[in-house]
């Protein structure tokens, strides 16, 4: 049988180094959205000194922009975005306390220098199973950036979310050893 571990947010640095590369992990608490649009906007702010829409000391942010909700459903359809489009973004963000990310597909290597220097994860869920994941999501409110629509900053709740670690905070990978990887647009 296969254990897997449960952790919530927010997450601390003890939590971080307990997570091992290949883990199954299920993640309940509060969660951040955010893709490109939002991301670039938040370092914008950190880049001016003004102070940030949201708190990221101890957070996740799903690189998400699910679609709208049935009626009676807290959100629509919840699947990952691809992870290396925020790649740019992301360093900046873990360093002002952000514990992990939750995307898809791989990171580059100065996101994953930023894993190992702040101490935080990046998580894998499954693409192309969106309307699974959004059964593990029992809560959604948007947090700001209104303006971008379904790429918002919403704050999720999360009951038991499914991932996997795939990059930890020792700069171990489930993707093994990565030369030159092109990031996926």
């Amino acid at each position: 049988m296969n254990h897997k571990k449960q952790i919530k947010t927010p997450l601390d640095d003890a939590v971080v180094w307990q997570l091992r590369a290949g883990d199954e992990v299920l993640i309940s608490g509060k969660v951040l959205t955010g893709r490109d649009q939002a991301h670039k906007r938040l370092c914008e702010r950190i880049a001016q000194g003004g102070p940030l829409p949201v708190e990221l000391a101890g957070m996740l942010i799903y690189f998400v922009g699910p679609t709208p909700a049935a009626p009676g459903q807290v959100i629509g359809a919840a699947g990952p975005t691809t992870s290396s489009r925020m790649d740019a973004f992301t360093p900046q963000l873990l360093a002002q306390g952000l514990k992990g990310t939750i995307g898809k597909g791989y990171r580059g290597q100065s996101v994953r220098d930023a894993l190992v220097k702040n101490r935080a994860v990046h998580f894998s869920a499954l693409g192309g199973a969106g309307a699974l994941l959004s059964k593990h999501i029992i809560k959604s409110q948007i947090v700001a950036y209104e303006d971008l629509g379904t790429e918002a900053i919403r704050l999720l709740e999360f009951e038991d979310f499914p991932v996997v670690v795939a990059y930890d905070c020792r700069g171990n990978s489930v993707y093994g050893k990565e030369k030159n990887r092109t990031p996926v647009t």
